[in-house]
């Protein structure tokens, strides 16, 4: 009876020990397929998402989603997302707008858009200066800010060059909006004059013509209406819209060393006015390029 216990003993310690190991080893890998198709799935959290045929604004609508639909995730690519339905249907849609929580008054091309905004200078680099020895940069990146929170609440994905006073190097400034595969690129500026207090305006500027870049700086140009003389657009040879891909403008938005242009730069009241502005033009240029499109 002894050695048939002992024998017993010696079994158990001989596959309880592997068998415990496997069990283990099951139980973690069933957690983690659950945990991995858990991730793959998404609820839409608001209605009338635009599912298209390819990702990208411009591609092809297929249908709109419902709020509270169930959608498996197929593929993430450049912030797009390609989704089944529970018909079985795919389609892409905007990745940001799926995980948005709060509410948009109306989902719209600009929703689905992505735009790099660049404030001018930053750091070291202050830009122009004011009669009073006030910085550019200062308020460039004011502005910027003031604009990407008014493309935000129309759910668009706003990327920022500089959210702070560093330097961003001219020669990376047009990869973000590359390396982001964004729709648009705005850089903001203030002007200067060889001599205080001679010029003022503002001025809308692009590079390339056939890219999209000249119809974004009309359309934005026209939605201004700013207390300041409009310049127009114009033809403006400045790095970060020559070496950019994606269409792209750069503002000018009054002359820094203009008293009188100055005391509108430095105001809330008038950045605002440029903030609440360019949605405006920018959803009347994705407007345009879809009938051109078409």
């Amino acid at each position: 009876m002894k050695k048939l216990v002992q024998l017993m003993r010696l079994w158990l310690m001989k596959f309880w020990v592997p068998l415990t190991i496997v069990i283990v080893m099951l139980g973690t890998a069933v957690s983690l397929t659950v945990v991995l198709l858990h991730k793959q799935q998404i609820t839409v959290q608001i209605p009338n998402l635009t599912l298209r045929k390819q990702k990208g604004v411009k591609s092809a609508p297929i249908s709109v989603l419902k709020k509270g639909e169930h959608l498996q995730i197929l593929k993430k690519s450049e912030g797009w997302y390609e989704v089944r339905r529970e018909d079985e249907s795919t389609g892409w849609v905007a990745g940001w707008l799926l995980h948005r929580q709060q509410p948009l008054k109306s989902v719209t091309p600009l929703s689905e858009t992505t735009i790099v905004l660049d404030p001018g200078h930053g750091g070291s680099d202050v830009g122009s200066l004011s009669t009073n020895n006030k910085y550019e940069k200062t308020y460039t990146l004011q502005l910027a800010k003031r604009v990407a929170k008014q493309l935000r609440k129309t759910g668009a994905r706003v990327i920022m060059t500089r959210n702070t006073d560093k330097i961003v190097y001219l020669a990376k400034i047009p990869k973000v909006a590359e390396d982001n595969h964004a729709d648009m690129f705005i850089s903001f500026h203030f002007d200067s004059s060889p001599d205080p207090n001679t010029a003022t305006g503002y001025t809308s500027y692009y590079y390339h013509k056939d890219n999209g870049s000249y119809a974004l700086a009309k359309s934005i140009n026209a939605k201004l209406a700013l207390p300041l003389l409009n310049k127009g657009v114009e033809y403006g040879n400045f790095l970060v819209i020559r070496d950019n891909s994606v269409p792209a403008i750069l503002l000018e938005n009054g002359y820094m060393n203009s008293n009188h242009d100055f005391k509108y730069i430095k105001s809330k009241a008038y950045q605002e006015k440029i903030a609440k502005a360019i949605p405006i033009g920018i959803q009347n240029y994705l407007t345009n390029q879809t009938k051109t499109a078409q």
